[in-house]
């Protein structure tokens, strides 16, 4: 490992920090779009239950509208 950082230079820590920085960025990127199609799909659920329709399905024959 300490050859490894060796070749990275003088400024290998920064190096290293900024891949785990974005590594945890990307990360927390993905956690908050799933946990944000969780919610969606509750809240789309919730609404169908109170029978509010989607739009889209209404058409009438099975087209959605534009």
């Amino acid at each position: 490992m300490t050859a490894f950082l060796d070749t990275l230079g003088p400024h290998a820590g920064f190096i290293l920090a900024c891949y785990v920085v974005t590594a945890l960025v990307v990360a927390a990127l993905f956690v908050w779009l799933f946990a944000d199609r969780a919610r969606l799909t509750r809240e789309i659920a919730a609404l169908e239950a109170k029978g509010i329709t989607r739009r889209s399905t209404s058409a009438g024959n099975g087209e959605a509208r534009r």
